[in-house]
């Protein structure tokens, strides 16, 4: 499969894209309408008080009296009461919103994520999705909740302070005025480079996540190797280049920001040496002045924050592209409506419709390409599983021994022909249905974090505990948990890291075994126990995969001498089949393959008993 490759964004200022994200305000609109009305209210007190000082100036110190001191003191108090009292309330609803649409917002990417195909994990790095749901979720519901709310308190609040100057003094209020087109101008300049380097700066941060991800995982690995230096060089490189942008950035942002700085220091000073000379002249009283100097001097704040606000969402959009597009992200398999509408889908499933499974299974004219391969791995094959067949799936490493599996499974679908099950094509049913019916036990087992009998019920969440300790015992799993601490309750750690590899293979197969599925897929899953752990689950593995189809990819060839039916698999492609018996008689590749390790687990053999 193809490498990934993160998508670039090279798209302007999308307000649709920002529209799709307030679908996760709506179940929440009330709050957020609050939100809003508070935050209006705010901005009317920040707007009227600089009336209560023209006031104070004009009836107290202009006038050198004290009358009437008392009343105003209570009522400019009563105001400021009122607005602390809405501060509050605004600070806790906005918080309210911001949880529940981050919360909401993660679920809606991690629960799509559950519905896309097996192939988009096969070249999605984990990084970039860590990434998605985690810090750009962070990201845009803070922005709603926060930074949107802030744009429109600055909006209001410059807004109701022209609309208060002009009614001062309209001439003066011109001069303030006529900063806004040149703040108009600066941002259509800033906000497309400001827009390029951010989204830069995200996907590079995608990088790091994923690069941070793998060296943490792999931290064993790359102490066995001795590479710690190249792996701190390869780090280095991408937080070099993150550093890089982001300095970019901040240079743009910053001279964005001391322009706008500038233009309001300039207009400040005109407004003082205007209004200073018509004080002189008795044009306007003292406290008027008073006033409008405040708000000259504190209109430019909000525009300062409109300003940063601004370059924020600009920023942000890279963000929401992001995660737009991974909301858009189709799965390469679906389910019809029709489908659907019977069966349920992963979400909500219709399991009463489920109709029992047999296990037959049938390959008709199938031709499959992988969808970034050129040409076919399958051409018109054709292929009949009774149900209870053991198939066995031969080949070198990197063969495609999977490809045939996957089909079976509809982790991938044939590019032409069908696959039927029970005689139907499994497209007619839901893939949950088919998914519910196999057991698949990987060469690389995975755990859950949790206990070893939380681990095994995840194979039917309904199971008691005498059945989970039954399967484990059915394939010697129990031998593991004698080992432990306490038993069964015992934490295996994340990703079962506390467990060895052989280990956590019993402890998947016993999981397997308690779904008791009609279909068994076994990949390579011996390979990575020891021979005497193996002997021991031989005899296991034959007992439960009796009535059950199956398929088994193999390494240990001598495992496999009692299929029923064994697929020789080379460069993609089947080049033989057929019993043991009849492939060894045909002298062929099996026959090679077979000799070859037969000759290599003897030599190992003589060693092993080597005095």
């Amino acid at each position: 499969m193809a490498a990934y490759e993160e998508q670039e964004f090279h798209q302007k200022l999308n307000l649709f894209a920002w529209k799709r994200m307030f679908q996760f305000v709506r179940p929440y609109r009330k709050n957020f309408m609050l939100v809003i009305g508070l935050i209006l209210f705010s901005a009317l007190i920040d707007i009227v008080l600089p009336l209560f000082q023209r006031y104070a100036v004009n009836t107290f110190i202009q006038q050198n009296t004290l009358e009437g001191l008392g009343g105003f003191a209570l009522a400019y108090l009563g105001v400021i009461a009122a607005q602390t009292i809405g501060v509050i309330f605004f600070s806790y609803q906005s918080m309210y919103v911001e949880m529940n649409v981050n919360k909401d917002l993660k679920r809606a990417v991690f629960t799509h994520l559950q519905t896309l195909s097996f192939s988009y994990y096969n070249v999605t790095p984990v990084g970039y999705l860590l990434s998605r749901v985690m810090s750009d979720t962070n990201r845009i519901s803070g922005m709603i909740a926060w930074g949107m709310i802030d744009i429109l308190w600055a909006l209001a609040y410059v807004v109701g302070v022209l609309g208060a100057m002009f009614a001062l003094d309209a001439k003066l209020a011109l001069v303030v005025s006529t900063v806004v087109p040149f703040i108009a101008l600066l941002t259509w300049y800033f906000q497309s480079r400001m827009l390029s380097y951010n989204r830069k700066i995200r996907q590079i941060n995608s990088h790091i996540t994923g690069a941070f991800n793998e060296g943490i995982v792999g931290a064993k690995t790359s102490k066995t190797l001795v590479i710690e230096d190249q792996n701190f060089d390869g780090f280095s490189r991408i937080t070099d280049e993150m550093y890089g942008f982001t300095i970019k950035n901040a240079r743009l942002s910053g001279v964005y920001i001391s322009t706008i700085v500038f233009f309001s220091a300039v207009v400040t000073a005109l407004v003082l040496v205007k209004g200073g000379y018509l004080v002189m002249e008795d044009a306007m009283a003292l406290g008027t002045l008073s006033a409008f100097t405040t708000y000259a001097v504190g209109i430019f704040e909000p525009i300062q924050q409109l300003a940063r606000n601004f370059a924020d969402v600009i920023s942000l959009q890279a963000n929401i592209e992001r995660v737009t597009d991974l909301l858009d992200r189709e799965p390469d398999i679906v389910d019809s409506p029709e489908v659907v509408e019977k069966y349920g889908d992963f979400m909500e499933p219709k399991q009463e419709n489920w109709e029992e499974i047999r296990g037959d299974i049938e390959f008709r004219d199938v031709s499959f390409r992988y969808p970034d391969g050129q040409e076919n791995v399958l051409e018109h094959f054709n292929l009949k599983i009774p149900a209870g067949t053991n198939v066995a799936i031969v080949g070198e490493t990197g063969a495609g021994k999977s490809t045939l599996v996957n089909l079976a499974c509809r982790f991938f679908e044939p590019t032409e022909g069908q696959i039927l099950i029970d005689g139907r094509d499994y497209r007619e049913r839901s893939q949950l249905w088919l998914h519910s019916n196999i057991g698949y036990v990987l060469q690389s087992p995975h755990l859950f974090s949790g206990s070893v009998m939380e681990n095994i019920r995840y194979g039917r969440l309904e199971a008691t505990d005498e059945e989970v300790i039954s399967a484990a015992k059915s394939v010697s799993a129990d031998l593991v948990v004698d080992k432990l601490e306490q038993g069964y309750d015992s934490d295996v750690g994340e990703s079962g890291d506390r467990l060895s590899t052989g280990e956590k293979q019993l402890i998947s197969f016993a999981r397997a075994v308690l779904a008791d599925p009609r279909i068994f897929v076994l990949d390579e899953a011996t390979s990575s126990i020891d021979t005497q752990t193996e002997q021991l689950i031989q005899n296991a593995i034959a007992h439960l995969l009796q009535g059950r189809t199956s398929f088994v990819i193999a390494h240990r060839l001598s495992t496999i001498r009692q299929a029923d039916l064994i697929l020789v698999v080379k460069d993609g492609k089947i080049i033989e089949q057929g019993t043991h018996a009849q492939l060894m008689g045909q002298r062929g590749y099996y026959f090679t393959l077979y000799s070859k390790q037969f000759e290599e687990e003897a030599a190992m053999r003589t060693l092993d008993n080597r005095p």
